[in-house]
């Protein structure tokens, strides 16, 4: 029932109010600070008299048209929120009535799942009213299909405004613009982060060269016959190095200490040699001014990501 109809037939009184117990408005209202006894009784039910203003304001709300209006729309703007976020009901609606008067034809379930990708990725980062989605809509259909169709755009204007979407050349120009910008900066986003993947990364190679380096021979002699099959094993631990980064995926590095990762690193490549006594973890602290404590959480990092030292296949 609208409130804006009610004849306020079955009224109540309420806390010293009376109310219309069909539409919740406050036909008369009564001060609390009136009636010391009524004022007790008043906030003695917090829970009934919480819901029944909720009520009362909502109705008094509702009954503005202006305010019902964007109440309305808001409804419309959820609706479409929760559609595009589940099942896509709405939209894909829209698709299906384009294609009963001849548009879209061509628009089977692979072309649908991109018109849908398109669309999700733009919502996904842009505010917008109810409006500007079905146009930021009606333009990713558009551009996913405009190269495969002999249909003009403005035949497909034409179509869209019979189906009650106010729209024009120039507001679908904009929109396709706005979805391509969109895409353009997700692209560049996505090279930055491949960027900062690739610049981390070196660096890690950079610190691991340096840490291994500083370590003399003469702390781990006794398990080589000479120098030279030394510096031969940590040219391989390095070489090491590239394939084992290319296994890591860069959120796993992307908000760590990158030096204390490179001391685990050292100590897990080590723990891959036939003589995992070689790199102990505190000769790796010594050289690499971290502690064994640190040393080993980053080892087990690296277990989790990498599976066993010993068991390593590259």
């Amino acid at each position: 029932m609208e409130t804006s109809k009610c004849q306020h037939k079955n009224v109540k009184r309420e806390g010293g109010d009376i109310i219309c117990q069909d539409c919740g408005l406050i036909l008369e209202e009564k001060l609390a600070s009136e009636d010391k006894q009524t004022y007790g009784e008043y906030y003695s039910e917090s829970q009934r008299d919480y819901e029944r203003r909720i009520r009362v304001n909502d109705s008094k709300a509702l009954q503005d048209p202006i305010i019902r209006e964007k109440y309305e729309r808001i409804k419309t703007l959820e609706k479409w929120f929760r559609d595009y976020e589940s099942d896509f009901t709405e939209q894909k609606k829209t698709i299906e009535l384009l294609k009963s008067h001849g548009i879209g034809l061509n628009i089977d379930n692979v072309k649908y799942r991109e018109i849908k990708d398109r669309y999700l990725r733009y919502n996904k980062y842009h505010r917008h009213n109810y409006q500007n989605m079905v146009i930021i809509f009606l333009a990713i259909i558009w551009l996913e299909i405009k190269d495969t169709t002999n249909i003009r755009i403005e035949e497909f204007i034409g179509v869209t405004k019979e189906l009650g979407h106010k729209v024009n050349k120039k507001m679908l120009s904009n929109a396709m613009l706005k979805a391509k910008r969109t895409e353009k900066m997700l692209k560049e986003q996505k090279k930055d982060a491949s960027s900062l993947e690739k610049e981390i990364k070196n660096k890690i190679k950079i610190v691991f060269q340096k840490d291994l380096n500083s370590i003399p021979y003469e702390k781990v002699q006794e398990f080589f016959s000479n120098k030279s099959q030394f510096e031969k094993t940590k040219i391989n631990m390095q070489l090491l190095v590239d394939k084992i980064l290319n296994l890591i995926p860069y959120k796993q590095i992307q908000n760590l200490n990158y030096k204390a990762f490179t001391a685990g690193l050292i100590y897990y490549i080590g723990q891959t040699l036939e003589n995992r006594k070689i790199f102990t973890q505190s000769v790796i602290e010594r050289y690499s001014k971290f502690s064994s404590t640190t040393i080993r959480k980053k080892y087990h990092l690296l277990k989790e990501i990498l599976g066993d030292p010993q068991e390593l296949k590259l």
